[in-house]
């Protein structure tokens, strides 16, 4: 099983519910909206692994919610497949060139759709089930645990996702309002310092194995993971 979100932006419900249908007997985790203003909702709230969009929406079209999406620097990476029963050569150039990682006209079967998800998130390094290990950690997220040499580490939800999201973009700076909205989600309204509590409570869960100082404060920038425990500008 999967265990991969995804988002379907669909205003006709009885195709919402038959992609959803399929999705979910595949193994995904799917949410479902029908316009726009829902999908951008939705993708601040819970970042999904990838957005199914069909073109016709009620309030704008999915080549412009995708052109949108392609703008904003938190969601340029976010994988993206265009539904549509345009089939016209110049429509597939307009709807990949506007953003899309791929384009499916309609009427298509279950087995296609899946197949070409999963394409997708094998081409944006979201591939399921993908492990992360560095150093001595292991975070397997199809069972949605964390081993360190071996050993089952027990680590609360919250920091689960913090972990997994440094783990997967090892060595690279981010603020805390950057981590708020990454693992949190844009519409999440906490205060930054939430971020550095849930810190101190994942460096708390894995000082048992000595991999607490993976997780690095950077003076006056926020936080990285990083194995390189002399990294410079790296404080406790």
């Amino acid at each position: 099983m999967s265990n991969q979100k995804v988002l379907v932006v669909e205003d006709e419900a009885p195709i919402r519910q038959m992609i959803a249908f399929n999705l979910m007997r595949a193994g995904f985790d799917v949410t479902e909206v029908g316009d726009c203003q829902h999908a951008r909702s939705s993708i601040a709230d819970e970042r999904p692994d990838l957005v199914l969009i069909d073109w016709m929406l009620p309030d704008l079209s999915g080549l412009e919610l995708t052109r949108m999406l392609r703008r904003d620097d938190a969601y340029k990476d976010l994988a993206i497949i265009m539904l549509t029963a345009r089939a016209e050569e110049r429509d597939k150039i307009q709807g990949l060139d506007g953003g899309a990682d791929d384009y499916i006209t309609k009427p298509f079967s279950g087995r296609e759709l899946i197949s070409r998800i999963n394409a997708v998130l094998r081409r944006s390094g979201a591939a399921p089930d993908e492990e992360l290990a560095a150093g001595n950690l292991t975070l397997k997220p199809e069972s949605h645990r964390v081993f360190c040499a071996d050993e089952e580490i027990q680590i609360g939800p919250t920091e689960y996702r913090l972990l997994k999201y440094l783990m997967s973009h090892q060595d690279r700076v981010f603020s805390r309002s950057q981590l708020l909205d990454f693992v949190w989600g844009q519409n999440v309204y906490v205060e930054e310092r939430t971020v550095d509590v849930h810190v101190q409570r994942l460096r708390k869960a894995l000082s048992c194995c000595g991999a607490d100082g993976y997780i690095q404060t950077v003076r006056g920038a926020g936080y990285r993971f990083s194995v390189d425990e002399t990294a410079e500008n790296s404080v406790d």
